[in-house]
């Protein structure tokens, strides 16, 4: 019996270890899916503190290495267990060493709850096993109790400051906490090197001294203690209610690039090769209404049974771009439910992509995605969307589970649409709309009062008075819209790709009042692949009770559209001056001028022609100085741009010749155009120069004849694209060959851009003062 007493109180130490280790295993697994996590943390902290007590006769320097041997055991064995239970591809191997790589910021930027995965739980378990170790040797070797609790202690702190304010006050498990150390320091000790009472060698009066003096010491420290907690009893007290800070914050979560910023531009480029293949799609519905059965209405498609996939959604518009500003977290097979809109209802889509030449980050998938199995993915609870942080590589599969909405179309008539700060960010217009353009969304509203009438009239405008063309160039800022919208159809106008379809429509919607974004996205049958041409933009607008509600204003095939000016005529910015009657009293006659022959001369006696003709040159000189500093200034700047920097600097720098000349010939092209469709311009601009046209953009498509019929004797715009585009996404790579040949091709195509130009343009361009300004204002 005696035995059996002194074998539990052995264990009430190496429990209460296990105990305090496992806690922070409970507290973090608050913020996890399932209970994976709390076992694994568990079973690290007791088989740290076992692999002590088990090595407690072996020497101490000994211990650390079968310690650490055993955890390597138990991580791989967890990662394995986590990959398979996630269904993540991959050997044991390389998810071992992507773990290592990204366990801490995956651990950070994870989307809660968070899915136990290989990275999301490395952490976690190696954490526990080393605070069990080196608690257990300090406790158990050496006796120190307090001391050994504090890796414990510092695990469990670490556990509530990344679980943070996602989850409630963690008080049970804190209680829980205070009372296993309690226990395990009321347990009476044995170090390794043996037990029993250390004064028992003593005589009487020496150990009755060291027994006085241990007791005034635990006096001293029972005082010392209750003082602490009496003073910092209640502060400690006042934070129970305060939020904890998020460290989430401090972590940047995975962000798209550049490309994927803005995807709308790519419609142009995708138009243009219809049949490039993007994906590899299969579509299943398993609770599908029948074959049979009626289509449901739906503002955005043209029957119930084809399939819209969500590449990207567009909120942000600050007049020029239109961005998917999202915040993407780490996210595992199973993606935070989102709350259904209440007058719609909700089918299953599941869908096996395949990647072809689709590139970028943004992946994807039919609207609003519930699981994702096969792809590490991170999510944005805010616009449904997914991207993959490692980006999309030709042959990846994966398998997409969503929750797609259909709102009830017969509330769509009386449904209101939300106002507030909840929904400022899809209503905010931002500054420099065209006045035409405000006009026209007026017109609409005005004769529409309803929010869905309003969006139905914007939809229908657009596609009875517009063509869509594929060759149309990308751009969506205010004048590109401006153009589109209003200008001539002979010249370009009134044409464009669902990129201005969706855009024009989104901004005439929020100068309407109603909340708009911009979807980019693939329509397809949902069954083989998805080609280049089968990408399109659609514009969505949020109802109350229905949700987000897609619309088409694209025209409709084989519609001829009617000219804008049959339904809308902008008025006059300036209104005439009115019909006032003429004056009936006679003008007095002005006197006969006075003979000037013999004027008499200055005040200091220098006669008026001598003043005139000083007045005269002394203007000249400063004209002519004036003239000969600008000069100056323009070959300085080309210098510069062209023989100073590092290579990609001078490649920009010949760019900007190009452009500042296409400026001068006053053929502007825009910022957010693409340098190819720059090149395109450029060319164009040459042909119509040296044709003799007047060079404004509502003659530049009929000049492309022209354009291919000089073209070969252009110089090499492409070229020094090219070398733009690689110094863009290549930095650092260009050689001084290419930027002396960007030099080459720069200042060979100013030259003859210059000489088609009128002699009196060509004795302007070299001082005209528009390049200066524009260098001023570019950034550094």
């Amino acid at each position: 019996m005696t035995g059996a007493v002194r074998v539990l109180r052995a264990a009430v130490l190496p429990l209460a270890l296990i105990g305090l280790t496992a806690l922070a295993g409970v507290v973090l697994g608050r913020v996890y899916a399932g209970g994976l996590l709390t076992w694994l943390v568990v079973g690290a902290a007791a088989g740290s503190v076992l692999v002590s007590v088990a090595a407690r006769r072996l020497p101490s320097w000994l211990v650390a290495p079968v310690s650490v041997a055993a955890m390597a055991g138990w991580t791989l064995w967890s990662l394995r267990l986590a990959a398979t239970r996630a269904e993540l591809p991959g050997g044991l191997l390389e998810v071992t060493a992507d773990a290592a790589r990204n366990g801490i910021p995956r651990l950070l930027t994870a989307m809660i709850p968070v899915e136990p995965t290989p990275d999301t739980v490395l952490v976690p378990v190696v954490a526990a096993w080393l605070a069990g170790l080196t608690g257990a040797e300090v406790a158990l070797r050496t006796g120190r109790v307090l001391l050994g609790y504090l890796p414990a202690a510092g695990l469990y702190a670490a556990a509530l400051y990344v679980v943070g304010p996602n989850a409630e006050p963690a008080l049970g498990s804190t209680l829980v906490f205070v009372a296993v150390a309690a226990l395990g320091l009321a347990a009476p000790t044995r170090t390794a090197s043996g037990g029993g009472d250390p004064t028992a060698e003593l005589t009487p009066r020496v150990r009755a001294a060291v027994r006085l003096r241990l007791a005034t010491s635990a006096a001293f420290g029972v005082a010392v203690v209750v003082g602490l907690v009496a003073l910092l009893g209640p502060v400690v007290a006042q934070q129970v209610d305060g939020r904890p800070v998020d460290p989430r914050r401090y972590v940047e979560p995975p962000q798209v690039q550049t490309l994927d910023e803005n995807p709308l531009i790519r419609i142009s480029g995708w138009a243009l090769h219809p049949e490039q293949k993007l994906l590899d799609v299969s579509t299943q519905r398993p609770d599908a209404p029948p074959a049979d059965a009626p289509p449901e209405a739906d503002p955005a498609a043209d029957t119930a049974r084809s399939v819209r996939i969500r590449l990207a959604v567009l909120s942000d518009y600050d007049g020029v771009t239109w961005r998917v500003g999202a915040t993407y977290r780490n996210a595992g097979r199973i993606l935070p439910a989102a709350t259904a809109a209440r007058d719609s209802t909700v089918q299953t889509v599941r869908q096996q992509i395949s990647v072809a030449e689709l590139s970028g980050r943004l992946l994807p998938a039919v609207a609003t995605p519930r699981e994702v199995s096969g792809a590490r993915v991170a999510y944005d609870p805010a616009s449904g969307t997914l991207i993959r942080p490692e980006g999309l590589t030709p042959g990846l599969r994966y398998t997409v589970t969503s929750a797609e909405e259909r709102p009830d179309s017969n509330l769509l008539a009386s449904a209101n649409v939300p106002a507030g700060d909840e929904v400022a960010r899809v209503l905010r217009v931002a500054d420099g709309v065209p006045d035409p353009m405000r006009r026209l969304a007026t017109q609409l509203a005005e004769e529409n009062g309803a929010p869905f009438a309003r969006a139905s009239a914007i939809e229908q405008f657009l596609a009875e008075h517009y063509r869509v063309v594929a060759d149309a160039p990308s751009g969506h800022a205010y004048p590109n819209l401006g153009f589109f919208l209003f200008g001539p159809r002979n010249g370009g106008g009134q044409e464009g790709t669902s990129e201005q379809f969706a855009a024009a429509f989104a901004v005439l919607g929020r100068l309407s009042g109603l909340p708009t974004r911009v979807v980019v996205g693939f329509r397809t049958s949902g069954q083989g692949p998805v080609l280049a041409g089968d990408a399109y933009a659609w514009p969505e607008v949020l109802f109350d009770g229905l949700g987000w509600v897609a619309f088409n204003p694209l025209p409709r095939p084989n519609d001829e559209p009617r000219p804008v000016e049959e339904d809308f005529r902008p008025t006059p910015e300036d209104p005439p001056p009115s019909e006032a009657p003429a004056p009936t009293a006679e003008p007095s006659a002005s006197p006969e001028p006075a003979a000037v022959a013999d004027a008499p001369p200055g005040p200091d006696g220098v006669s008026t022609p001598v003043l005139v003709a000083g007045g005269s040159s002394g203007l000249l000189l400063v004209v002519g100085a004036l003239l000969l500093t600008l000069l100056a200034m323009r070959r300085s700047l080309t210098r510069s741009r062209l023989v100073r920097g590092d290579p990609g600097q001078r490649i920009a720098g010949a760019w900007r010749e190009v452009t500042d000349a296409l400026r001068l010939a006053g053929r502007p092209v825009g910022d957010d155009l693409a340098a190819t469709e720059i090149a395109g311009h450029a060319r164009r601009a040459l042909a119509d120069a040296r044709a003799g046209t007047t060079g404004d953009d509502t003659t530049a498509d009929a000049s492309i004849g022209g354009a291919a019929a000089v073209g070969e004797s252009s110089p090499a715009v492409d070229e020094l694209a090219a070398l733009l585009n690689q110094v863009g996404f290549a930095p650092g790579a260009a050689t001084p060959d290419q930027a002396a040949r960007a030099a080459e091709v720069a200042t060979a195509y100013v030259a003859t851009l210059r000489s088609a130009r009128p002699w009196w343009r060509r004795l302007l361009w070299s001082v005209h003062p528009t390049p200066l300004r524009r260098a001023r204002r570019a950034p550094r």
